[in-house]
């Protein structure tokens, strides 16, 4: 690799949608991010410094193995307040790994247009 290429951070991400104005209400209501703006057959989001960009697809968009993990501080009130909203979870709060001085928890859901996502919570040992 080129000494003078620095890879600073993720700027922005891509998830493909079928309906547009459907994922958007997903991620602007039930996941209250941020909106920023929309040009056509794109929607963006701000998700702490990274956009995300909501790209409408001609075709059914397929898996592409992404999967945006959301940070939060409280997984089970986090996941109370989705369920509340109507999103249904394909894996309750979960342990996933003990990293030595705190424990990774996740539970997974999928958006409006069938994308997986996942809600991740660091937690402190006790």
């Amino acid at each position: 690799m080129p000494p003078d290429l620095r890879i600073r951070a993720l700027g922005q991400i891509a998830q493909p949608v079928v309906d547009l104005a459907r994922a958007t209400a997903f991620y602007r209501g039930v996941l209250g991010l941020e909106f920023l703006l929309d040009v056509p057959r794109m929607a963006f989001f701000r998700l702490g410094d990274t956009r995300l960009m909501l790209a409408a697809s001609e075709d059914e968009p397929r898996a592409s193995g992404t999967i945006l993990y959301l940070s939060v501080d409280d997984l089970e009130s986090s996941c109370e307040g989705l369920e509340g909203r109507g999103v249904e979870l394909d894996q309750d709060p979960t342990l996933v790994a003990d990293m030595g001085d705190h424990e990774l928890w996740m539970a997974f859901f999928k958006d409006s247009e069938g994308n997986q996502l996942a809600l991740m919570a660091e937690k402190a040992k006790s």
